[in-house]
């Protein structure tokens, strides 16, 4: 956020949001903005995305929305749905949403946006009446504030300056939140636990930089004077450090160098920083053996296809319906027939046995047809497959009872035919007796 353009409306449009006396030329700003943890850390994105368990889960959701298929469909009067591929927003949507990104890279910055500041604003640009393109917008540089009116004033800050972009032209999507207007920064809120994370972190890198030594300390039985003092930092300062380890200290003047010992499990804080894996995983809700901490055995699902239907449901079909109704809601206008939705079998392309079966089933119970499959796997439509079947050993008990008495009306036919050819089957003993 510029600050440089514009500091008394600026500056009065922060207190009226934040609700606090603040000064931005202080620090005390940004400190209240994302928040200083109790392990003294100050907790931005900037700063949090440097974990590498955040990292990992950051990317893991949104790389895997990003690879899902989005189309917009139109309902049909029958139930059936239908793509709607001359509709303005399927073009932007699906195609390119601006001229710079391609449908994957720009969902995967609404949902990063998402996951690292629990909101993504998307303004929509117009000719006229019609949508040309969706430009994300950095949530870090969007002021919300309720007016006395009841609406949304959505005021952004970039280089050309301060600009409120009306409601009508702007895509809001929140992440969990608990007022309705915004949702909760998770920097902000779990600034305690990435905190810690990143102290751990920083200490780890520090022992490691003095050559897995920890501090020690001098004594010396005379008192010493401030040249000495002075002498004995610069002469110390040759021997710490990774690059300096191994080298012979020689000391004089009757000191004595104590060294306080540590092992290496300690100086790695193996505990804490699994620790603050885990715990960063249960804010993004995402198990930790997606993002390669594998200390413990997992409990979530004994085979792959299960661990994939499990993060479906519980971490990423949250966000996918959430990011659909906001579409529906803001880019399909007031139309009822038109919505969005996500194709979530791009996740389980992976699970060749699982594909099959399902496959199987669909082809048996005649609700989809070959055709219908070879378009799932992205294969040419072949000439009958369009027609629908079902297994034989699956008819109604009153279809085989019916086939079974018609089956033998024939045989008895026949059998007329060949005994009494020259006698009409109504007059045959045999009709008699069927």
């Amino acid at each position: 956020m510029k600050t440089h353009k514009q500091p008394g409306k600026l500056k009065s449009a922060l207190l009226d949001w934040l609700g606090v006396p603040i000064e931005l030329t202080t620090g005390t700003f940004w400190q209240e903005w994302m928040g200083r943890s109790s392990s003294g850390k100050v907790v931005s994105a900037e700063k949090a995305i440097h974990l590498s368990a955040v990292w990992a889960c950051v990317r893991l959701l949104s790389e895997s929305i990003s690879t899902l298929p989005l189309k917009i469909y139109h309902r049909e009067a029958d139930g059936s749905r239908k793509v709607a591929l001359d509709h303005p927003a399927y073009k932007i949507l699906c195609r390119r949403p601006n001229l710079e990104m391609t449908p994957s890279r720009f969902m995967l910055m609404l949902v990063a946006s998402l996951c690292l500041r629990g909101n993504a604003f998307i303004e929509k640009k117009m000719i006229g009446a019609k949508l040309v393109s969706l430009v994300p917008l950095l949530p870090q540089n969007m002021v919300v504030k309720r007016l006395d009116n009841g609406l949304l004033q959505y005021t952004y800050t970039d280089g050309n300056g301060e600009r409120v972009i009306p409601i009508k032209n702007l895509m809001h999507i929140r992440g969990f939140g608990l007022d309705g207007v915004c949702g909760m920064m998770p920097m902000k809120t779990g600034r305690d636990v990435i905190g810690s994370a990143m102290a751990v972190e920083e200490s780890a890198a520090k022992i490691f930089d003095n050559g897995l030594q920890s501090s020690g300390f001098l004594s010396s039985e005379q008192p010493l004077n401030e040249d000495q003092r002075e002498r004995l930092r610069g002469y110390m300062a040759s021997f710490t450090g990774s690059k300096n380890a191994g080298k012979i200290m020689v000391l004089e003047g009757g000191l004595k160098y104590q060294n306080v010992t540590m092992n290496p499990e300690d100086a790695q804080m193996l505990e804490s920083r699994a620790f603050s894996i885990e715990e960063i995983c249960r804010w993004f809700r995402v198990p930790p053996f997606m993002v390669g901490h594998a200390d413990k055995q997992s409990s979530w699902a004994s085979s792959v296809e299960g661990m994939n239907l499990q993060f479906l449901t519980n971490t990423l079909r949250p966000m996918l319906v959430n990011i659909e109704q906001e579409i529906s809601r803001c880019l399909l206008d007031s139309d009822d027939d038109l919505f969005a939705e996500f194709s979530v079998e791009g996740l389980l392309r992976a699970d060749s046995a699982g594909r099959s079966a399902y496959y199987t089933t669909a082809l048996q119970n005649g609700w989809m047809s070959r055709n219908d499959v070879r378009r799932l796997e992205n294969l040419p439509p072949i000439e009958g497959g369009d027609i629908y079947t079902v297994q034989l050993n699956l008819t109604p008990l009153e279809d085989l009872k019916q086939n079974s008495q018609a089956a033998q009306a024939k045989q008895i036919k026949a059998l007329h035919s060949y005994l009494f050819p020259d006698i009409p089957f109504e007059q045959s003993p045999l009709n008699k007796a069927a």
